[in-house]
């Protein structure tokens, strides 16, 4: 099996639409999927940490897939959040988003039991090997307690259908490291909104994008900017969004952004708790950053 990217520029890590009463709103979730895709996004990351993977239980976890996928209709790749910190459970809910059509799979190192990098190697192999897709390694060590290693991809990438890496650790020497041990043995995605130049510097193919939910066009500009050789122009338009990137990180992830969704009209819901709505002078800092967007009058 020869490795073949999934996609380059700007993947969605599209939020989870709720009703107030906190039941998933599949309907509005096709018209997000739709709306991403007419904007130029040129992935669907269903079922991240965006999109609230944690508190989903699993019907509505296989629904927000199979809703992803049938939207999409082979338009743009679907990538389908399936990590655990149990790998029987892992492998059992990444064979079912096979099956429902899924492109590839986006793995979230093991939280709160964790493991050690040997762990790593032999977690991951066991999900990859038994299951057998495009597998995206997901690095959030912030929210896992777990940071993989250069050292650790350069081992994993030897496995055929491991074939990117969602990097997530704000390390800029760790990815450096990495792009040096593995070359083009795995692709490499920024997993934070302010890294995307950054990344693609050191030869990365894109981002896994949370700002893409309120600005999916401009996101997939600065990528699209840089592979076209406007680097300049790439780099003028990360620094732009800078202020808009922070002020949806000023809480923790979904709750900034889905606030931000919510005042600009698109009635994506609440949180599932225990993440929590925003107070007010958090609201209004937010809303202060979006008018100086245009993103709300």
């Amino acid at each position: 099996m020869s490795k073949n990217t999934i996609f380059i520029g700007t993947g969605v890590a599209i939020v989870t639409p709720m009703y107030a009463d906190g039941r998933v709103n599949y309907e509005k979730y096709r018209e997000l999927v739709e709306w991403q895709i007419e904007n130029g996004t040129d992935a669907i990351i269903s079922c991240g940490t965006t999109g609230e993977s944690s508190t989903l239980n699993d019907e509505e976890h296989v629904e927000v897939i199979r809703a992803a996928v049938e939207q999409s209709k082979g338009r743009v790749p679907v990538i389908a959040g399936t990590g655990s910190n149990d790998t029987a459970y892992c492998i059992e809910l990444s064979l079912k988003a096979k099956e429902l059509g899924s492109d590839a799979l986006l793995l979230v190192t093991p939280y709160y039991n964790k493991t050690s990098q040997r762990g790593l190697v032999a977690h991951y192999t066991a999900v990859a090997d038994q299951v057998k897709m495009p597998v995206i390694l997901y690095n959030v060590p912030s929210r896992t307690g777990v940071d993989i290693k250069p050292e650790t991809y350069a081992k994993l990438c030897d496995n055929p259908y491991i074939v990117a890496i969602k990097e997530a650790n704000g390390n800029i020497s760790s990815v450096a490291k990495t792009a040096a041990l593995c070359g083009d043995r795995i692709d490499i995605y920024s997993g934070n909104d302010d890294q995307i130049v950054p990344i693609l510097s050191l030869g990365g193919k894109g981002i896994i994008s949370v700002l893409s939910n309120i600005m999916p066009a401009e996101t997939s500009d600065i990528s699209r900017r840089w592979f076209r050789g406007d680097i300049k122009g790439s780099c003028e338009l990360q620094l732009e969004l800078m202020d808009l990137v922070s002020a949806i990180f000023s809480d923790v992830n979904p709750i900034p952004v889905k606030e931000a969704m919510n005042l600009m009209g698109m009635d994506v819901g609440p949180c599932r708790m225990p993440l929590y709505e925003m107070d007010e002078q958090g609201r209004s800092s937010l809303a202060a950053v979006m008018r100086r967007h245009g993103l709300i009058n």
